[in-house]
């Protein structure tokens, strides 16, 4: 959904970097997967064409954390209480953009 993201953080060698991968329109969602040693980051479209993928080295991979987008009420308009991710298999959001290093 339009608004997920993903904050990956990686050791850099001596520091870290953030990288935020964000559902960039209605429809698309970030998946996450893992093997082999890599963790891929990707933004797929409704039909599943992946639209960006960002790869970064497991042994590198410090946090990953997913933020879903605010779900607004179907009646009032407001936003409705913040929903928890579920752990599972797969994963979800993605635009790369190198955030401020922590």
């Amino acid at each position: 959904m339009k608004g997920d993201r993903t904050e990956i953080v990686i050791d850099a060698g001596g520091t870290t970097r953030t990288y935020e991968i964000e559902a960039t329109r209605n429809g698309r969602r970030v998946e996450i997967t893992h093997g082999r040693g890599i963790v891929e980051v990707t933004e797929v479209t409704r039909g599943g064409t992946p639209v960006r993928t960002a790869r970064f080295m497991a042994s590198r991979v410090l946090a990953l954390v997913e933020h879903p987008a605010p779900r607004r009420a179907a009646r009032e308009g407001k936003l409705a209480a913040p929903v928890l991710p579920q752990p599972r298999a797969g994963g979800s959001s993605a635009v790369l953009q190198p955030a401020e290093a922590v």
